[in-house]
C-alpha cells in the first residue's frame, strides 16, 4: 500500500484540510498504515500537481486558511486500478525477530524486559481493538462499508492476538530454557 493511495482513500470517504488527514490517519488509518505529518502534506502537494485531487474554492479569501481537499475523476479512477491491481504478500520485516535472532547468537537475558514490553503493549492494543469491534458493532447498519471496515478490524484484531500468543509463548520457551522460571514470575524478576 502507498500512502497517496491511503490520502485518496481518506479524501473519497471525506474531503479534508491536511490537519484533519493527520488526525483522522491519527486515529482510524494508522493504526495499519502509518504517516508523518510531513509525508501527508508532502503527498497531498503531489497528489495536486499530478491532477488525482484539487483544493476546494474557499468560500471566502482568507489569510491563513486550511485548505480542504477533494478528489477528482483521475483519482478515483486511480484508486479504482489500485484496488483491483494484483500484489505478492509482503514478507514480514519486524526488527524484535531480528533481535531474538542476534539474542540466539549473544544471549536472550538483555531482550526479556523488551519482549515483556512488546508483550504488554500489543495486549494493549487487542483490548483498544476489542473495544472498538463492541463500540462499532453497536453503531453499525450493516451496509458494505461496515462490513468491511469490520473485517480491517478482525484483521487487527487476530494480528494482536497472534503477538499475544507468540510473545507468551516466547518468554514461557525462554524461561523453560533458563531452568523454568516464567520470565514474568515474582522469583524471576527478583521480587
Amino acid at each position: 500500500m502507498s500512502l497517496p493511495h491511503a490520502i485518496l482513500t481518506a479524501l473519497l470517504e471525506k474531503p479534508s484540510s491536511g490537519l484533519e488527514l493527520t488526525r483522522r490517519f491519527d486515529r482510524s488509518i494508522g493504526y495499519f498504515w502509518s504517516a508523518t505529518h510531513q509525508q501527508i502534506y508532502r503527498d497531498l502537494g503531489r497528489l495536486e500537481e499530478s491532477g488525482l485531487i484539487r483544493a476546494l474554492p474557499a468560500a471566502q479569501a482568507t489569510r491563513g486558511r486550511k485548505k480542504e481537499y477533494e478528489v477528482l475523476p483521475q483519482g478515483r479512477d486511480e484508486l479504482v486500478a489500485w484496488v483491483a491491481r494484483r500484489e505478492e504478500p509482503k514478507q514480514v520485516r519486524d526488527p524484535l525477530l531480528l533481535r531474538l535472532r542476534a539474542a540466539a547468537i549473544v544471549g536472550t537475558d538483555s531482550l526479556l524486559p523488551e519482549l515483556r514490553r512488546h508483550l504488554a503493549l500489543h495486549e494493549r492494543q487487542l483490548a483498544d481493538y476489542l473495544a472498538m469491534e463492541e463500540r462499532d458493532l453497536k453503531r453499525a447498519k450493516g451496509a458494505e462499508e461496515d462490513r468491511v471496515r469490520h473485517l480491517i478490524l478482525r484483521g487487527g484484531i487476530e494480528l494482536e492476538r497472534f503477538w499475544v500468543g507468540w510473545l507468551t509463548e516466547a518468554l514461557d520457551g525462554l524461561a523453560a530454557a533458563d531452568g523454568g522460571a516464567h520470565p514474568d514470575a515474582p522469583e524471576a524478576r527478583g521480587s
